[in-house]
Formats: structure tokens, C-alpha cells, sequence
């Protein structure tokens, strides 16, 4: 076997020690001084989701109570409240978007940073070389034609354990290292053994390589930034010398499937808003999603090295959804984390179809569910420990939905049908379900359906503060035609997404979820036996519903999310649906007015393939 190709810069060992969750920690590096506090936005972002969600509570409790709340009634309350607090707390957090982007800021004359030096890591496990590398390429060239007083440099650090792919991405490099213009850094390392996965990747660049850099901006395999928005990170982090991460806001970019493009226009038109409003209550305690993001080294090293996490069985694990524990290490030892929004040009892909989406959701609830054990943990601050409860809660939500319609659909039996209505008034064994008229049953969903309705139109009503016009999107009637269907396919594929979700939370507590596979980026195009398989608890209790509604013994306001369900399999084979269908359904601003980085990189993708096919290498499946 041939040695493994080896292009590394002379070493440079920083010490990153594992850090103890059982003792608070302060960092001597960080700087003194007072920094700005975010309290009165949190206050604004809480106060009306907790006054709401009161409010919901007291008037349901009235409801229910003139006979006394029984068990099941004390359940539903509680299931409904926990849920109401969750979706009201995303409509404060959009509100709070649309006033910050409202608000005209003025220009700051700041002094010119420091020059700091800057390494690009691109962490890769069994990805498809040429999309990697020529992305890498595309960033450098960027880099390269901006100018400007920062260095860097592109660490391409190799997990791959496929040896088709290992030789591919080695003769990638060398390909490529051909054609990169005069002065361009590119480094590549392939580790013998993947040890701890990414984390282990990044620790041991950090360990290894780190003291000569003054920060490390993470990427991922699919990541893509402009020159532009690397060196405005830059300037950010060099400004701000207590700052230990600063995070910007990866777009979607390059989505052709149905699912795809529903998922990429949602992110560009409604995410715009709610990135704004998540930055200013997090203020200085924000959070890190493991890519896209500018760290200081030394920062990064001292204060964020993980330990193992003790299972129940006694055996240690490794830290898998790493990056809000991180955030959180880093805040506590006193760095601030920051979050960015308003940085244009940073890019990100998503999966193609809902089976990958299902797929990659089982690695990230596996992730976040741990991150419960971490809450007592010695030193972090409130804020860092509600982002990861947050992110478990994500998870958490969907049983808890499921449950909710398991118990309406129970509830609604009787001649009344109504999703509110006990199971009969003349059952001995159940108490007289509280008058309940049909205003009140109406108003009841109608506030449910509106809540999770409000982020979206509040979003679309934001879009023009952020920079964008609705006329980017083909015109304002394409525009409409593709928020109706995105809308229409949120509401189908919802109820879908929240049973895989329970899945996965089932898979994770009963320890079925084993290890961590890459992403399948590119995704496939599934086979009915998958889709079956896949998809039959899906199916079977949309089938139930359908047929408890036609039977009148279940509310006809639980339709919707019987059809959706009944018909899991046939729109999970939508999902994939590419090219023509896709852009007729859902239109996107990237249609009309593609970023010239997605065409650069577009174009030195091919270029590299063709270089490598050239040589007669094996090409790995893609």
C-alpha cells in the first residue's frame, strides 16, 4: 500500500486539556472589561411567550375546570401549554428580528484591525473529492482577488476510512495543487485513525498545528463562502479581542429536489427574520453550529477541549452534537460567542429528500438528547444551558405532539366529534367533559393553526427590511405562487417530520441509534420497499385517523394531518422530485439571481473531475 500523501505545514503543538463539567472554569487569556448586556431583548423574547402561554393556560383551566380537572385533563393542559410556550416563543423571536432590522444602524469609523492568521479547516469523511476540494478552491480564489491585510490558509483534514474515496481525494489534491494560482495555501492530512470523529479531527489540528494560528474558521464539507463574508468575520473577531466564536448564518444554497427547495426557500424568506431576533437575545451568549464559524485558536484550545461523557452503563461516550457544548465551554470560561446575521455569503447545503432530512435527524437527536446530562453541569451559563435544552426540546416536542393527537383523536369520539369533546356525556366511567361550544372549539385550533402560521407571514412581512425584494423571486406573483406552496407542502410534510422525529427519539432511548454515518449529500432516489419500510407507522396511523373521521368518532379537524400521514409514502417520493417539477412548485431568488460564488464553484468542480478522470483514477460512487 502506498503511503498516504502528507502536505502539512511544520508543526506547532498547543496544548487543549479536556475540560471537567464538575468544576467552574475562567480562561486568564480573556480580557477584562464590561460587555454589553442583552437582557432587556431577552425580557422581550420571553415575557410575551411565558404571558401568552399563562394566558392560553388560564383560559383553558377555566374551561376545563367547573367539574374539577381529572388526569387526562390535567395532561392535555399540561401538553398544550408546553407546546403553545414553544411556538410562541419562535413568533417573539421573529417579532424581535422584524424591529432590529428596522432599525437603521449607523455606520461605526472603527480603527483598521489587527492581521490576524486565519486557517480554513475543512473537516471530510468519505465526501465526493472534487465538491469538496472545489469549494475549497472557489473560497481561496475569493480570498485571493478581495486582497486585503489577513492571511490564510486551507487545511483539508481527512477522516475518509473508504480506500477507493482516500485515493481519489489524494489525487484531488495533487490535481489540484497544479492549478491553484501562485501564492494560494492548501494543506491536506489524511489521520490513521478517525478517532473521536470530528471533534478528534479538529483536536488534533489544534493540538498539532494551532499555536501558529490566531483563529480557525470550521466549515464542513458542504460549506461555500464568499471572500467577502470570511473577511468580515475576520475584521469582526479581530475587533473584538473578548470574543471567542463568532458565528455567521449559512444560507441553503443549491437545492434542485422538491424537499430541497422547500427547505432552501423557508431559510432565505422566513430564517432571515428569526436570525435577527435569535442575535440580539443572545446578545453575548450565543450559540455555535459546528460550521461556518470563526474561533480563536488559543481560546478554542484552553477552554473547549472535551471530555467523555459517563453513560448509565458505565461506559464513556463521546460528545456528539459537540458544537452547543463547546459554545457553551467557551462562554464559560468568560469569551464571548457571538452570532452575525447580517453577514451575506455564507452557504450551506441541505439534504435532497425527506428519507435523508429523516436520516440526518436520527444523527442530530442523538446529539441533542444528551445534551440533558449536561445541564447541571458545574459553571455554564443560563443562557448555554437553554440552548441545549432547547435543542433537546426540539426533539422532545415531537412525542409530545404525537401524543397530543393521540389524545384529541380520543377525545373526539362521540356524536359531537369535536377535538375537544370527551368520549361521551351518557360513559359512566368518564366524567361530563365542561360545556364547550363550538366558538371555543373553533377558537381553540384556529390559535394553534395561526401560531404555527404567524412566523412564516411575519417573516414574508420582514423580507423587504433585510435588503430583499419580493421582484428577486421572478415577481411578486411568482412569489406568492411559491410561498402558497411551500405553505401547502410545510402543512403536508409536517405531520410526517413529526413522527420520524419520534422515531428517532425512541431509537436514541432505547439505544438502536448506533454511531454517527456521514451525510448523504447528494441523497438517492428510494425504492418503494424503502418507502414502505420507511414510512409505516406513518401510514398506518394516518389510515386509523382517516377512517375514525369517516366514522365520526374522530374530530374532521384532525383531516389534514390524517392525509398527510395516510399519504406518507407518495409524498415521500415527491420529496425527491428534481429539475423541471421542482422549479415549477417552489421558485427561489437563486433562480434569477445565482451568487457568482455557487457558479465558481459550480465550474471548478467539473474542471477538477475532468482532471482527475483524466488520469484514469477510480471514481468512487456518487
Amino acid at each position: 500500500m502506498s503511503r498516504d500523501l502528507h502536505i502539512m505545514p511544520p508543526e506547532a503543538s498547543l496544548a487543549m486539556p479536556a475540560q471537567d463539567f464538575d468544576r467552574d472554569f475562567r480562561d486568564a487569556q480573556v480580557p477584562a472589561g464590561r460587555r454589553a448586556s442583552a437582557g432587556f431583548w431577552r425580557a422581550l423574547a420571553f415575557s410575551p411567550a411565558m404571558a401568552a402561554t399563562v394566558g392560553l393556560f388560564w383560559v383553558m383551566t377555566d374551561w376545563f375546570g367547573s367539574e374539577g380537572i381529572n388526569l387526562i385533563e390535567a395532561i392535555l393542559l399540561a401538553l398544550i401549554s408546553f407546546n403553545f410556550f414553544w411556538i410562541s416563543f419562535t413568533v417573539c423571536t421573529v417579532l424581535l428580528g422584524m424591529v432590529s432590522l428596522s432599525r437603521q444602524n449607523q455606520p461605526k469609523r472603527e480603527a483598521r484591525p489587527q492581521p490576524l492568521r486565519v486557517a480554513l479547516l475543512m473537516p471530510v469523511y468519505n465526501e465526493v473529492p472534487w465538491n469538496v476540494l472545489g469549494n475549497a478552491r472557489t473560497m481561496l480564489e475569493d480570498l485571493r482577488a478581495r486582497g486585503g491585510q489577513h492571511h490564510y490558509a486551507m487545511f483539508i483534514l481527512s477522516d475518509t476510512r473508504d480506500p477507493d474515496i482516500a485515493a481519489q481525494e489524494q489525487a484531488s489534491i495533487e490535481a489540484l495543487r497544479t492549478t491553484l494560482a501562485p501564492g494560494l495555501e492548501l494543506y491536506y492530512r489524511r489521520r490513521e485513525q478517525n478517532t473521536d470523529r470530528k471533534v478528534g479531527n479538529i483536536a488534533d489540528w489544534v493540538s498539532r498545528w494551532g499555536a501558529e494560528w490566531d483563529a480557525m474558521l470550521v466549515l464542513d464539507a458542504d460549506s461555500l463562502m464568499t471572500g467577502r463574508a470570511i473577511y468580515r468575520l475576520t475584521d469582526a473577531l479581530a475587533r473584538d479581542p473578548g470574543a471567542g466564536l463568532i458565528q455567521s448564518y449559512p444560507q441553503l444554497i443549491g437545492a434542485q429536489s422538491v424537499f430541497a427547495r422547500m427547505q432552501q426557500f423557508a431559510n432565505g424568506v422566513y430564517g432571515i427574520a428569526f436570525a435577527e431576533g435569535l442575535a440580539r437575545w443572545c446578545g453575548q451568549e450565543g450559540n455555535y453550529w459546528g460550521h461556518n464559524a470563526i474561533i480563536r485558536t488559543k481560546a478554542f484550545a484552553s477552554s473547549a477541549g472535551l471530555p467523555k461523557l459517563r453513560s448509565f452503563g458505565g461506559q464513556d461516550k463521546l460528545i456528539m452534537s459537540h458544537d452547543f457544548v463547546e459554545a457553551g465551554l467557551l462562554r464559560r470560561a468568560g469569551w464571548a460567542v457571538r452570532f452575525l446575521p447580517r453577514i451575506r455569503g455564507s452557504y450551506e447545503e441541505t439534504p435532497p429528500t425527506l428519507i435523508d432530512h429523516a436520516l440526518r435527524d436520527r444523527r442530530w437527536c442523538q446529539g441533542n438528547l444528551q445534551h440533558l446530562k449536561l445541564l447541571g453541569s458545574t459553571g455554564f451559563r443560563a443562557v448555554s444551558r437553554f440552548h441545549m435544552f432547547h435543542g433537546a426540546v426540539g426533539y422532545l416536542m415531537s412525542p409530545l405532539w404525537f401524543a397530543l393527537l393521540v389524545m384529541w383523536a380520543l377525545i373526539g369520539q362521540g356524536k359531537d366529534s369535536s377535538v375537544l369533546h370527551y368520549f361521551s356525556p351518557d360513559n359512566p366511567l368518564f366524567p361530563q367533559w365542561p360545556e364547550m361550544s363550538e366558538t371555543r372549539h373553533v377558537l381553540i385550533i384556529l390559535v394553534m393553526y395561526a401560531m404555527l402560521l404567524a412566523p412564516k407571514v411575519l417573516g414574508v412581512l420582514a423580507l423587504p427590511l433585510s435588503g430583499v425584494r419580493y421582484s428577486d423571486f421572478g415577481g411578486a406573483g411568482r412569489f406568492v405562487t411559491s410561498f402558497l406552496a411551500e405553505v401547502v407542502l410545510s402543512i403536508l410534510y409536517a405531520p410526517i417530520l413529526m413522527v420520524q422525529q419520534m422515531i428517532a427519539v425512541f431509537r436514541t432511548a432505547l439505544g438502536l441509534q448506533k454511531g454517527w454515518s456521514p451525510q448523504a449529500r447528494d441523497g438517492g432516489t428510494y425504492g418503494l420497499r424503502t418507502l414502505i419500510l420507511c414510512h409505516a407507522l406513518e401510514t398506518v396511523s394516518g389510515v386509523a385517523l382517516s377512517v375514525g373521521i369517516l366514522a365520526g368518532l374522530v374530530s374532521v379537524w384532525l383531516a389534514p394531518i390524517a392525509v398527510s400521514l395516510a399519504l406518507a409514502i407518495p409524498l415521500s417520493a415527491l420529496s425527491g422530485v428534481s429539475a423541471g417539477p421542482a422549479r415549477r412548485m417552489v421558485g427561489m431568488r437563486e433562480d434569477y439571481r445565482e451568487p457568482a460564488i455557487t457558479r465558481s464553484a459550480r465550474r471548478y468542480r467539473g474542471e477538477l473531475k475532468r482532471l482527475v478522470e483524466g488520469k484514469g483514477v477510480v471514481t468512487p460512487a456518487e
